[in-house]
């Protein structure tokens, strides 16, 4: 199998960390790793560049990353901290002179056609975001986005379904409070399972930690990432301490491989 590398473009929650106006231990650290925008992360395999989701920081984690192209987005749902920065594809089209293609459930589709409706209708404006909508008709079937075998991931993000993803070795799934486990069979064993641990109180919608820590000992990865991580989590530095010793807190512009 082909070498896949993963950069975090963001770890945060919907918020960001910090948090506007907040004075916790957390949001005032000095400590790099704390700083985290809107999760997001770059998959690149066989030299095509996969981004999963586009957050209101997209255009700020592709100067960071210093990102000429991608080549496909893969959304895992709606909310606008994953959808929001959908209108800076535009740059690309400008750069690499065609669309880029998106893939999500049609549900999602609806949504972008909403927001971002300027960009879909019959006679568009110049320089709006040019894409190639691709729909998921099933969680259950793999399919292919540039040669790049991609298998989706069905969880529950409250009463929403959302989406996962398998890419070579490496399993990314954020904002989910549910998955069933004939999905995680589809990534038991994995080289990297990466998993959103949102905070240590119940949740409605997310994981707690320890929820995110049932889910990577069933699926028994060599390696795991957590990430879509809040203020209320704690400080880096400490939740190294705590975990057990294959388990990591993702941070932005982290880049692992598999």
């Amino acid at each position: 199998m082909s070498e896949t590398e993963l950069t975090f473009l963001g770890t945060g929650t919907s918020q960001g960390v910090p948090i506007i106006g907040c004075g916790c231990e957390v949001c005032t650290s000095a400590d790099a790793h704390d700083k985290r925008l809107r999760s997001s992360v770059l998959i690149e395999q066989n030299g095509v560049r996969i981004v999963i989701d586009t957050g209101p920081d997209f255009r700020y984690q592709m100067l960071r990353e210093h990102i000429a192209g991608i080549d496909a987005i893969l959304y895992t749902h709606e909310h606008m901290d994953h959808v929001g920065g959908m209108d800076d594809v535009r740059a690309f089209n400008y750069v690499m002179r065609r669309p880029v293609d998106i893939y999500c459930e049609p549900r999602v589709e609806r949504t972008l056609k909403r927001i971002f409706d300027y960009a879909f209708t019959e006679h568009k404006y110049p320089g709006v975001p040019e894409v190639v909508l691709h729909p998921i008709l099933s969680s259950e079937a793999a399919f292919d986005v540039h040669g790049v075998r991609v298998v989706p991931v069905r969880g529950m993000h409250f009463k929403l379904p959302v989406l996962g993803y398998r890419i070579g070795n490496i399993c990314y799934l954020t904002d989910m409070n549910a998955i069933g486990e004939s999905e995680i069979e589809k990534f038991r064993g994995i080289d990297i399972l990466v998993v959103n641990a949102l905070r240590r109180e119940h949740h409605i919608s997310h994981f707690t930690l320890d929820e995110a820590l049932a889910v990577i000992a069933k699926a028994e990865p060599k390696r795991a990432y957590l990430t879509h991580i809040s203020h209320q989590l704690g400080l880096y530095e400490d939740l190294c301490k705590e975990l057990p010793e294959n388990v990591f807190p993702a941070y932005d512009g982290l880049k692992i491989k598999a």
